[in-house]
């Protein structure tokens, strides 16, 4: 299930598009615990859910004086629900719709006093169905779950590498349930203009408030529509003049006129005799792209690559 010379697994999306609508679902009801409960952070950031080494959480969630966490554990395939009091519940991942995973999370919430209300219907989703009447996604395969897991625990590790190397403002690398994204963004300091919206089922002035400044954005995802494979990319808001045409790398790397985005395949990336200095380079030179047609102040901004450390796993 691993790639060549490292511990990139192979996700090929057509071997678990079925998984992956059904655990993107999921996900959407976990996050929409977070954002019931949370304080209401800039860009949405109470929303997302982060990589472990079991899986995704929410972190720590306010509840009155105590706290409690969700968590995908993809190595046991369960959902663990843990509070501060010292209770715990879980809910197993397993083949059910997404119907029956709200109602066993609901239960579990219950059992453990935690009074939580979320919107039922899904986000950025064309033909959204409520969660709780959603016996049509339905499908769970742990070995691939697993597999997701893997590469989002890698995908993960590098992103922070970049991210370190950026001294301005920038967000967490995080999971966005909407998309189903893991994403790291880095921000000029200056306002950005209108986001036109236009998301399925989000409202506008989320998406607006979202990109209210000027962004790179780079991250990973299972694929969908015109990229029908797993693939990182990294796009920049608002995209300055001459952006799609930069030159960016490694070789296969290319822009995609339909998402607006450059675009690296996994495979590329896992393949690769050293993968994690193919996707280094394909997130530094897209941010260049972006960064130096955008006219950032990059002096002020960034910070050495050579004085960010990092240890890759051996071959």
């Amino acid at each position: 299930m691993a790639s060549s010379a490292n511990h990139w697994p192979d996700i090929p999306l057509a071997a678990w598009r079925d998984t992956f609508a059904t655990l993107h679902l999921w996900t959407q009801i976990v996050g929409k615990i977070r954002l019931a409960k949370s304080p209401w952070l800039n860009h949405s950031w109470h929303t997302t859910l982060y990589v472990t080494s079991r899986g995704l959480t929410t972190s720590p969630i306010p509840d009155d004086t105590r706290t409690f966490e969700l968590e995908f554990n993809f190595v046991e395939h369960r959902l663990d629900i843990r509070s501060s009091d010292g209770r715990h519940d879980e809910v197993p991942l397993r083949p059910q719709s997404v119907a029956t995973f709200y109602r066993l999370v609901t239960e579990a919430l219950r059992r453990l006093d935690l009074d939580v209300h979320i919107t039922r219907k899904p986000s950025e989703v064309v033909d959204p169905i409520p969660f709780a009447e959603d016996e049509v996604h339905r499908s769970y395969d742990a070995e691939y779950s697993h597999r997701f897991w893997l590469a989002l625990v890698q995908a993960d590790r590098v992103l922070k590498i970049f991210r370190a190397r950026f001294t301005g403002k920038a967000s967490p690398v995080h999971y966005f349930f909407g998309a189903g994204d893991l994403a790291v963004t880095r921000f000029s300091g200056r306002l950005a203009p209108a986001h036109p919206g236009g998301i399925p089922n989000l409202p506008d002035w989320i998406t607006r408030e979202a990109y209210s400044h000027e962004v790179s954005s780079c991250g990973f995802w299972p694929g969908s529509g015109a990229i029908d494979y797993p693939a990182f990319y990294s796009y920049a808001y608002p995209a300055p003049a001459g952006f799609g045409e930069a030159r960016v790398g490694p070789d296969g790397a290319f822009y995609s006129k339909d998402y607006g985005e450059f675009i690296l395949p996994y495979d590329r990336v896992a393949r690769a005799s050293s993968p994690d200095d193919t996707l280094l380079e394909f997130l530094q030179s897209t941010y260049e792209a972006a960064a130096t047609s955008g006219g950032w102040d990059r002096a002020a901004l960034e910070r050495d690559a050579s004085a960010v450390s990092r240890r890759a796993p051996a071959p």
